[in-house]
């Protein structure tokens, strides 16, 4: 049986498969790619400052970026001052967003050293009271139908949305399992009763990471723990699971064994922007579509580029492509027999390129047959 549809507030997205907020990758170039494969229901931006934001930083303002395609989007921010928090959702609100995001599950150092992130974990009744600040806010914001109309992109408004009087843009919360993998292993992870809290304030869905914070992104996802969550919310609230989905049967093994509603998808989706697609085919309909043909994943590189040229600059596009040309290219130099074909100089020669048409060139060589070792051990399917 497909998976029921997925309400967050008064949203229903048009599939349960979300892209996650993946720090320095998620931009809005690589959302669109995902997008135009299909079967992505919510994509959230990259992780937001919220006093970036209220400062105008380039930085913060090209991560917030979004367009009329990239609907509907999510807006993450962290942080641990509620009146801060309160600002950004209010910023986020004002320049576009379809959902607001409390990231309580960054494990990265950067983050939880200023008490945002997974911190929020240790201290619940900080955590509670950030949602509780930026839900109360958001309710003072409610959007027109005419405004709805403009962010809504595939979502829809459920049953019994009260649009004609205005909806509130919804508030939804990232968190991990806890912050210390023994809390978790003698069961006293923080995370069951945190999502229950949260829903009591008006957070309308809840992610969670099955790892701890201690795990970071070791070892494999707990997903008895994100089972936890769903028990203990019991309907109250959809949540959402997350963690080591990086082919089709891993969401549907985690839908399966944890009761989510949904399955947010993040570095899976890095290597294959299609998983979405895939996905979505495999819960509804029960098989896989072909993977796409190398001419496709090629045209795919070369789509983000020119999408990466127009977000930024030449510079900017050149430094991302090459950051990201062995997540990319970890899907090509499959034969027909599923052996694999080494693709090293064609990394290389991305990763070397200094000017767009050399890009280009490069991407033309492999479709030509060219920039590939076809007489030496092939790389191995995981190497970066």
């Amino acid at each position: 049986m497909p998976p029921p549809p997925l309400h967050i507030g008064p949203l229903r997205l048009s599939t349960n498969l979300l892209l996650a907020p993946i720090a320095g990758y998620c931009d809005l170039a690589f959302r669109t790619v995902c997008r135009e494969f299909g079967g992505l229901g919510l994509a959230c931006t990259d992780l937001l400052s919220p006093q970036g934001l209220l400062r105008g930083t380039a930085t913060s303002l090209d991560l917030a970026k979004t367009n009329d395609f990239d609907k509907p989007v999510g807006m993450q921010l962290y942080g641990s001052d509620p009146e801060i928090m309160a600002q950004g959702a209010r910023w986020a609100v004002e320049h576009g967003a379809t959902v607001v995001d409390i990231n309580m599950g960054c494990p990265v150092d950067k983050v939880t050293k200023k008490d945002g992130g997974s911190k929020l974990l240790t201290d619940l009744s900080r955590a509670v009271g950030v949602a509780e600040r930026v839900a109360r806010e958001l309710e003072k914001m409610p959007l027109s139908a005419e405004e709805w109309a403009k962010r809504l992109g595939d979502a829809r408004f459920g049953t019994g949305a009260a649009v004609r009087g205005g909806a509130n843009v919804p508030l939804t919360c990232k968190i991990r399992l806890c912050w210390h993998t023994s809390d978790f292993e003698s069961g006293a992870a923080c995370s069951p009763h945190l999502a229950r809290m949260l829903a009591d304030v008006g957070v309308c869905a809840v992610t969670v990471h099955g790892r701890t914070t201690e795990d970071k992104f070791a070892g494999n996802v707990r997903l008895e723990g994100i089972a936890r969550v769903v028990e203990a919310v019991d309907g109250r609230i959809p949540i959402i699971g997350n963690g080591d989905v990086r082919e089709p049967e891993d969401a549907r093994r985690m839908v399966a064994f944890t009761g989510c509603a949904g399955v947010m998808i993040g570095r899976g989706a890095l290597s294959t922007p299609w998983v979405f697609r895939d996905t979505w085919s495999l819960l509804v309909d029960g098989v896989t579509p072909p993977a796409p043909s190398e001419a496709e994943i090629i045209a795919m590189i070369r789509r983000f580029f020119v999408l990466m040229q127009g977000q930024r600059d030449d510079r900017y596009a050149l430094f991302q492509i090459s950051r990201r040309v062995s997540w990319f290219a970890k899907r090509l130099g499959i034969q027909p027999d599923g052996k694999r074909v080494g693709v090293k100089p064609f990394k290389e020669a991305v990763r070397l390129a200094r000017h767009p048409e050399e890009i280009h060139a490069a991407l033309d060589r492999y479709l030509d047959g060219g920039l590939r070792t076809w007489d030496s051990e092939p790389e191995a399917a995981g190497a970066l």
